[in-house]
């Protein structure tokens, strides 16, 4: 192979690299964009469907109680690959629309370390999360326990009067799930 052969496929190369360097840094560009993107859909998403942050309480209006309707509200507890105990002191309440009502569940860190971990509420039937406002939960923040620490925590909420008359029942169901935040 003569010398201007091998410089040939030298510049060839180079190009070649130059091309495939500018395709990727296309590609990390648009990664980044999609990133950013991500928040404001996800927030429409969310918006949409009814979801929302679980972080915070959620705002109560002043309603009248309608006493004449009750809504069961059936409690439920699950645990995602995590050594603890935990389940609702009462796992059935019967509440009034508009009634300010707490319930309690019992969490018990059952090993020998600490150990952290965030509740994660679900509701069923779906459409029942807007109508149902906790104004304190143990789910708005990480949790952690000691060794064998069993604590009891407590949920308070208000279903609003505004839930269609054909939803006499309302399941809470939170799921534990371990999180970073723990001590080795």
């Amino acid at each position: 192979m003569s010398e201007r052969d091998k410089d040939d496929e030298m510049d060839d190369r180079r190009r070649s690299n130059r091309s495939l360097f500018k395709r990727l840094g296309v590609v990390v560009l648009v990664m980044f964009g999609f990133g950013f993107a991500m928040i404001p859909f996800y927030n429409k998403i969310c918006e949409v469907t009814g979801l929302r942050n679980i972080d915070i309480a959620d705002d109560a209006v002043n309603t009248q109680i309608d006493t004449g309707r009750t809504v069961r509200i059936e409690l439920d507890s699950n645990l995602n690959k995590l050594p603890w105990r935990f389940r609702p002191l009462t796992p059935i309440v019967n509440v009034h629309p508009g009634e300010v009502t707490q319930v309690m569940y019992e969490v018990e860190n059952t090993t020998d370390r600490p150990m952290t971990g965030q509740a994660v509420p679900s509701y069923g039937p779906q459409l029942a999360a807007q109508y149902f406002k906790k104004l304190e939960c143990f789910c708005f923040a990480k949790q952690s326990f000691g060794p064998h620490e069993k604590r009891q925590l407590p949920v308070v909420f208000v279903v609003d009067p505004r839930l269609p008359a054909d939803v006499p029942t309302i399941t809470l169901s939170y799921t534990f799930f371990e999180v970073e935040g723990n001590e080795s």
